[in-house]
């Protein structure tokens, strides 16, 4: 159930200006996100807390952390209008958290591409004729099984599978910004994935209080503010 602004929390905020995420600054990565038209469209940044969290008590743990003062000032967010990144400056009526799962940490999630020939396998990503999924234009098998439900090899990821964060993360640079220059091999997405995916899926992000079956199931809930 959603948590309404009405409800009361202990948990207060702290931003963490120091916590630095590499993974997003690094030369081959800023050279990756300008051609797939993403760069200064992308931004991590940590908030710290010292109460206990329970699992069950998300929404509140939520909608605290969107009311504090110190999220409120310092919580980036992209501006629709302008495309530039403002603070979030005004407290939230309703928050709803969804968990999403990290359990995937190998990049061997992605040899199906392989086996199922949407990539060959010198790494090149095997072309199709032009179709649209607006906005996207789709010429190669990759953006097919990433967005067309009706293809062929589109069960090839099964919803659970596209649940997972590593997955989000591998979509977003694969469908890349306006004015993607897309890649015609695969190992340039699967490489900034793996960089960025480690860089915040880390166990010290983590509260120490957590136990590490509750870390396993509701880790993004934590990428989000850490």
């Amino acid at each position: 159930m959603a948590a309404h602004a009405g409800d009361k929390s202990n948990f207060t905020f702290r931003f963490l200006p120091q916590r630095t995420f590499q993974s997003l600054s690094s030369s081959d990565t800023v050279q990756r996100l300008r051609k797939w038209s993403m760069q200064g469209r992308l931004c991590a940044q940590a908030f710290g807390f010292d109460e206990n969290f329970q699992a069950y008590c998300k929404d509140d743990f939520f909608m605290a952390f969107f009311r504090d003062p110190n999220v409120i000032s310092d919580l980036k967010l992209l501006s629709d209008s302008s495309g530039r990144w403002i603070n979030l400056g005004a407290e939230v009526k309703k928050v709803e958290a969804i968990s999403i799962p990290c359990t995937q940490i190998s990049m061997s999630f992605f040899d199906r591409l392989y086996s199922e020939e949407i990539v060959r396998e010198n790494g090149h990503i095997v072309k199709c004729l032009d179709n649209f999924c607006d906005p996207f234009l789709i010429s190669d098998e990759l953006r097919k099984v990433l967005l067309i439900d009706d293809s062929e090899k589109y069960e090839v990821f099964s919803p659970l599978d596209r649940q997972e964060f590593l997955f989000c993360i591998f979509k977003h640079l694969c469908l890349g910004g306006l004015l993607c220059q897309y890649e015609d091999i695969l190992d340039p997405y699967l490489e900034t994935t793996k960089t960025i995916y480690k860089d915040l899926v880390r166990m010290k992000m983590v509260c120490a209080t957590l136990q590490q079956k509750v870390m396993n199931n509701h880790l993004l809930t934590w990428l989000w503010i850490l």
